[in-house]
């Protein structure tokens, strides 16, 4: 299986504006995807910015 190219490092303005749409309302492995990096840092990222799920993506997980 061949390994996928992820990013790593340097996050750039571009990335972080798609972070920020993204993040509230998507899984974060997909966020992960459409960034080309590992879900661990998009994690981390998110963390580090303040970014936390909406409430209303929250209760779509069962969780309120």
């Amino acid at each position: 299986m061949a390994k996928k190219n992820l990013t790593k490092g340097v996050w750039t303005k571009g990335d972080l504006n798609l972070l920020k749409k993204l993040f509230l309302n998507h899984p974060t492995a997909q966020v992960a995807a459409k960034l080309h990096r590992p879900t661990e840092a998009v994690k981390k990222k998110a963390s580090r910015m303040g970014l936390k799920k909406s409430k209303r993506y929250m209760k779509t997980l069962g969780r309120a």
